[in-house]
């Protein structure tokens, strides 16, 4: 069943009946990729804000996502962006680097909110917050936020691929596809990889098998 704009702001309205109006919804994107940095978003939407259609950024077709983002970008009362980098990602795993992403996004809004709607994770944060499963498809501010995370990550793997153009990252986005493996496969990985994931890592195991084999 689709959700109307009204369940959307379920959370929120709970909220606005003890007052409470700066509400942040929190989101992150890219956990699953081989490359580039995971990114979260923070965003603080007015009061009773409505936006027809807008819902978690994987169920939107990627015209949509953009329409989206810049009407968010311009109705927003504050929008805050984290990214945390594949060389952290490899550091401190990307359960880690994911809460990092979002609480660097948190810190970023220029105004502090009263209240912060978290998609799934418990964070530790000076102000209250509610950890809401499928958060993204079920609070409006989450929706937001993770349509803001999606458009900003995609526009870095746009970039990345104008660098990289062999490796197709503008139609797979990092994420390991049959063509991105066949290209990881052929190219093999650049500094923006997560080496510690398993596609990546066990090409460099088999490069450096087949190495220890030629010098014997």
């Amino acid at each position: 069943m689709v959700k109307t704009e009204e369940d959307l702001l379920k959370y929120e309205k709970d909220l606005y009946k003890k007052n409470i109006t700066l509400i942040a919804g929190v989101d992150e994107v890219g956990r699953g990729p081989l490359v580039g940095p995971v990114v979260a978003s923070a965003v603080i939407l007015p009061v009773n804000y409505k936006l027809n259609g807008l819902t978690d950024s994987k169920k939107l077709s990627e015209k949509k996502r953009n329409e989206f983002y810049k009407i968010i970008m311009h109705d927003a009362i504050s929008i805050g962006i984290g990214i945390i980098s594949p060389k952290k990602i490899d550091e401190i795993n990307i359960y880690e680097a994911s809460k990092l992403a979002m609480y660097e996004a948190i810190s970023n809004l220029d105004i502090k909110p009263e209240h912060v709607l978290i998609d799934a994770m418990k964070l530790n944060l000076e102000m209250p917050s509610t950890s809401i499963i499928h958060g993204d498809s079920l609070s409006l501010s989450i929706a937001a936020a993770s349509v803001i995370a999606k458009v900003t990550r995609d526009e870095m793997m746009y970039e990345l691929h104008k660098k990289y153009p062999n490796y197709h990252f503008d139609k797979h986005k990092g994420y390991p596809t049959k063509l991105h493996l066949e290209c990881l496969e052929k190219y093999g990985p650049l500094d923006n990889y997560r080496f510690t994931y398993k596609p990546v890592r066990d090409l460099i195991e088999k490069g450096e098998k087949e190495n220890d084999k030629q010098i014997v």
